[in-house]
Order: C-alpha cells, then sequence, then structure tokens
C-alpha cells in the first residue's frame, strides 16, 4: 500500500494507525542488556521529559535478528532545539536532514524529530527533479514511519512498555527476511536514488532477499546515482564495503548494475580481463577477514583496488596511441574521472595514486633501486598492493616472492639471477644536473657613490 498516495497528513495517520501491530515485550526478542545504556538514558530523559521517544531503524531490526548493532538512532516528537535543551552533550548537525547528535566519549546517539509528510511552506522541504534535496518538516510518528526507506527499517523499541511498534509490515518483513520499500517504489528511488545502494549494502549485509519490485526498480532507477552528490556516495561506499560485506557488497552491486554506474571503466575493464574482477574480488575477501579479526582497513587501498582494472585498461589503450607515460597519464585520468562519480578526498587519493605509481618501480635489476624502494615509507602498502596484483596474475607470483625474500634477506633477494644491468647505460647511471652557481648580486659601494 502506497501510504503516500495522499498529501492530507490526517489521512496518512488514520491509515498508518488502522494496521498499527504492537509486538509485546513477551514476544520478542529485543532485552535492555543489549541496548546501549547511552541509548536508554537518551529514551529515558525524553520520556521524563513529556516526550514521546522510541529506539528506531537498524538497532531494532538487528536486535530482532540477534545481532548486536554498532549504532543506536532514536526518533521523537521533540524538535531538535528541544533535545538540545535536555542535554549538554549535545551537537546539532545537517541541513539537508536537521539531526540532534548526543555525546558520550566514542559514541554518538543519534536523535531525528519524527518527519511529516506534506509541505507546510516553511520553505524546510525542497524537491528537484523528484528528488528530496531538503526535509526538515516534522509530523508524527505514523508519518515519520511511512516516510522511511524499507519496512525493516521503520520499527519502533517503545521506552514505555518495551513493545515493538510496527505500522508497515516490517515486523513479518524481518521474520521473512526480505527487503521491501515502502510506498510506491517509482517515487521513492526517484526521490532518493541513493536508496538504490542502500538496498544491495542491507541485503549484502542481511542475507535478505529483495521483493522483486524492488530489484525491478534497482535495475531501472540506479543510474539516477550520477545525479547523487559524490560525497555522499563516497560515505555510502565506506558503509557498503567497509562493515565485513565487502564481496557480497559488490557482487549486489554487479548483479543490479550499479557497479557499472558508480564505476565505469573498472566495470569495462573487469568484463574485458577477468583477471581485473579476480583481484578485486581478492582485495574485498581481504578486507572482509581484515574487519572479522578487527584490524585496521584504509581506504586508499580499498579504492587502488576497485579502480586499479580501469588503470590498466587505460594505460594500454595510451601505450598503443604512443603517449610517453602511459601509468602516470592513466592514473592521473581515472582519478580524475573517477571524482566526478565518488569524491575521493586527497588524503585517501594521493596515497592510491602512490600505491600505483610504485608499481613499475617493483620489476628492476639495480640495486640501488631496490634498496631506494624498501625504504620508501609507502613501500608496505605497494608490496601489498603487488601481493594482490599476483593472486590475479600468475606472471607477477615470482616478482612477488622474490621482494618478500628481500624484506627478510636484503636487497640481492630480488636480483637473484637476474642479468646485472649493462655498464655505463642509460638505466644504470642517471645523468646528473649540473648545478648552477648563484651570482653575487652586485652592491654598489659608498665610494663609488
Amino acid at each position: 500500500m502506497d501510504f503516500l498516495e495522499t498529501s492530507d497528513p490526517a489521512e496518512v495517520r488514520r491509515r498508518v494507525a488502522a494496521q498499527l501491530r504492537v509486538v509485546a515485550r513477551a514476544d520478542h526478542c529485543i532485552s535492555r542488556q543489549y541496548i546501549s545504556p547511552n541509548a536508554l538514558r537518551v529514551l529515558y530523559r525524553l520520556r521524563d521529559a513529556g516526550f514521546s521517544a522510541g529506539l528506531v531503524g537498524g538497532a531494532v531490526r538487528d536486535l530482532l535478528l540477534g545481532n548486536r548493532p554498532k549504532d543506536f538512532d532514536v526518533a521523537t516528537n521533540a524538535t531538535p532545539e528541544q533535545v538540545k535543551a535536555l542535554f549538554r552533550n549535545c551537537r546539532l548537525i545537517g541541513r539537508r536532514f536537521r539531526l540532534a547528535h548526543v555525546h558520550y566519549g566514542d559514541e554518538i546517539i543519534e536523535v531525528s524529530t519524527f518527519r511529516g509528510i506534506s509541505d507546510d511552506g516553511s520553505g524546510d522541504r525542497e524537491m528537484v527533479d523528484g528528488r528530496l534535496t531538503r526535509d526538515n518538516v516534522y509530523g508524527s510518528i505514523e508519518e515519520d514511519a511511512v516516510r522511511r526507506d524499507f519496512t525493516v527499517n521503520a520499527l519502533y523499541y517503545a521506552i514505555e512498555d518495551f513493545s515493538v511498534r510496527d505500522y508497515v509490515g516490517g515486523f513479518e518483513d524481518v521474520q521473512r527476511r526480505v527487503l521491501r520499500l515502502i510506498g510506491d517504489v517509482e517515487r521513492r528511488f526517484r526521490e532518493d536514488p541513493v536508496r538504490t545502494l542502500r538496498a544491495v549494502r542491507f541485503a549484502a549485509k542481511l542475507g535478505f532477499s529483495v521483493a522483486e519490485d524492488v530489484a525491478a526498480g534497482i535495475r531501472e532507477y540506479g543510474p539516477l546515482l550520477v545525479d547523487a552528490p559524490p560525497a555522499r556516495l563516497f560515505d555510502e561506499m565506506l558503509k557498503l564495503f567497509l562493515a565485513g560485506h565487502a564481496l557480497a557488497g559488490f557482487r549486489e552491486m554487479e548483479r543490479y548494475g550499479l557497479f557499472a554506474v558508480l564505476f565505469p571503466e573498472s566495470s569495462l575493464a573487469i568484463h574485458k580481463d577477468p583477471r581485473g574482477r579476480a583481484l578485486i574480488e581478492a582485495a574485498l575477501a581481504s578486507t572482509d577477514a581484515r574487519i572479522a579479526l578487527g584490524k585496521p582497513v584504509t581506504p586508499a587501498f580499498l579504492f587502488a583496488s576497485l579502480l586499479w582494472p580501469a588503470v590498466e585498461y587505460r594505460t594500454a589503450a595510451l601505450a598503443a596511441r604512443g603517449h610517453a607515460d602511459p601509468e602516470g597519464e592513466a592514473s592521473a585520468q581515472i582519478v580524475s574521472e573517477q571524482a566526478q562519480r565518488i569524491a575521493l578526498p586527497k588524503r585517501f587519493s594521493l596515497p592510491m595514486q602512490e600505491i600505483w605509481d610504485l608499481q613499475p618501480r617493483f620489476v628492476t635489476n639495480q640495486r640501488k633501486r631496490v634498496q631506494r624502494l624498501l625504504a620508501h615509507p609507502r613501500f608496505r602498502a605497494a608490496f601489498d598492493f603487488l601481493l594482490l596484483r599476483a593472486s590475479a596474475h600468475a606472471d607477477l607470483v615470482e616478482l612477488a616472492a622474490r621482494w618478500e625474500r628481500a624484506q627478510r634477506d636484503g636487497p640481492d633477494a630480488v636480483l637473484e639471477g637476474l642479468p646485472p644491468p649493462e655498464h655505463g647505460s642509460a638505466a644504470e647511471v642517471a645523468p646528473r644536473k649540473k648545478r648552477r652557481r648563484r651570482r653575487k648580486p652586485a652592491v654598489a659601494s659608498a665610494a663609488a657613490e
């Protein structure tokens, strides 16, 4: 049912309230011992101040699945300013969606005000070409429920009686492990195309099936992602690839055509050469393994892997056209083009390019160059990337093994069995630049004056 086919808030509240399902504490598995104590503090203080408040969204869904949520979000009828007045440790953020962040050390409890469905004329709701670009019009819990994207994310845990409130059939969908949109698929995806990415992320993370109409909508409206803000897409990529389900997320993106939308050159390359796909999948599997072990993962290495097939593909094309530095040109072009889709901050793009730029330097038969590369501050990341390339390219296995031995036995391990460089060759002896002597500035003496 599309609850938003009418713009009358009273009618929406009536329709939604009519199908409210209250799941009593005895009939669900959520226990307060698995809820963040700080989230409970926020809920209790809002309740004691006379406001309605509940745990909402992914935390409720995950608790019902028996998982332990990392983040706890609260929804309330208190405005952001009213929330801030209750908590000294609160900051208000956001322009598109005004939110209150309540800080407890490293933990942030995000508090949102129930969203309304109609434009109240205040200018706090903006639509551009059917896309919601700003929304700070507030309403009731019923309106808030139907404004959310997926039914499984529209469940509320009520602190007053510890029940789960379900307005849109999300409780049953959690049990069936199926992902359904709330309302009309076309309107909801046009309203916010990033929901197509959220759909594949939830499918990958939760192992849920995707309802047929949602799956068709992802394929049809996924190309609208090109109009989404690149910075927001970068954040979505981190959520998709750095949550322990990167490989599954990539395969879901491939299934619905979203990888080709956001990484067009890499998508073309991996369909031309299966080794590119093998490299990406090996990188993402390694990312998942590191996250499972609690080890750090850097977006620089992740994006270096996702874009490397594009760099190789572009390098070959530029080399065929006789460019003097095809590797360097390809690297610069791919980074520039990709930034039009996904905004990669320089703190990640610069080390990513360094990792790429060091790859040709692994092929050498000069001891000094081996020593310099071993001492390079980015050597370890570049070597790990060489190992990754070797996992997809059999002809690199021996090269990677030589450099692995060099870290243990010294530079000569790389050169063992290789022909020595020709004495006096340009490759061995780089011409030194002549130093120019500075001329001393002429200073007129007092006597000369």
